[in-house]
């Protein structure tokens, strides 16, 4: 059985973020994922999930360098070529949180594509700075991960397709650096996500759902996710599946879907 784990950035809003983690381990996730979990000391984070019993599968680098940046519309830094030292803050950031975790997977977030650059300029910047935060995550035993995300509901964003993500893994070139594979974004802008899964799942690390088009729980919308897990199965997968949805209403209602897709946390 694939494991699931709760987006806890997204899912159990009815209470306080720290609480989430007691949410997730009562029904039944044995992982979560977040955005960022740097509103809260490492030692505080971790405390609640040890005291859980659920694993920190994954979360983000942060998006900016004050503590709003997210609020701000800020997408993160590795793009941006003015904010280098801010970027290397930022993952040395990230993989401080990961070892007091036992976080195995970070996100490094690229950022939006900056006014002044063209998309090829920005990419190299990207692939620099990601070579740089691969060595980095090497010594922590970490693999950073890389996410094409729809530029229809992130304007802007400099890493939009599956096949772009793919180029720049190589071009990056290390082996602690995989793709984030989230079948909302990619079936909502590009479509075909079953297929080009299968075609790009040597390169995969970690996959996220949601409804499409709403991002609402995956049992709604135009991709049957049946097809999805056994997809996954067929090609053995052998990663976490992250429940990166919004609640059409309150989480622990909501999770009927998984059942309707014979899955289980």
């Amino acid at each position: 059985m694939i494991p699931l784990c709760a987006n806890i950035s997204m899912l159990y809003n009815e209470v306080d973020f720290l609480q989430r983690y007691e949410c997730a381990a009562e029904d039944g996730f044995t992982g979560v994922e977040c955005l960022f979990p740097y509103a809260y000391s490492a030692a505080e984070v971790n405390a609640v999930r040890r005291d859980a019993g659920v694993a920190q599968v994954l979360f983000n680098t942060s998006p900016g360098a004050s503590a709003d940046a997210w609020q701000a519309g800020e997408r993160g830094m590795a793009c941006h070529p003015e904010a280098g030292a801010e970027f290397r803050a930022s993952v040395e950031q990230a993989l401080h949180y990961a070892r007091s975790l036992d976080t195995k997977l970070v996100h490094v977030m690229a950022g939006l594509l900056p006014d002044d650059l063209t998309l090829a300029e920005a990419e190299q910047i990207y692939v620099e700075n990601l070579s740089w935060a691969a060595t980095e995550a090497d010594k922590a035993k970490v693999t950073l991960t890389l996410e094409a995300i729809n530029p229809i509901d992130m304007p802007g964003y400099m890493l939009t397709t599956q096949e772009q993500a793919a180029n720049l893994l190589q071009r990056i070139g290390a082996d602690n650096v995989k793709l984030q594979f989230d079948f909302f974004h990619c079936e909502k802008y590009q479509g075909d996500s079953l297929e080009r899964f299968r075609h790009f799942s040597r390169y995969i690390a970690h996959v996220q759902i949601a409804g499409v088009p709403n991002r609402h729980e995956p049992d709604t919308g135009s991709l049957d996710y049946r097809q999805v897990f056994a997809l996954l199965q067929e090609l053995g997968y052998a990663g976490a599946v992250g429940c990166e949805y919004r609640p059409s209403g309150n989480t622990r209602e909501g999770l009927g879907w998984m059942k309707l897709n014979g899955v289980r946390p």
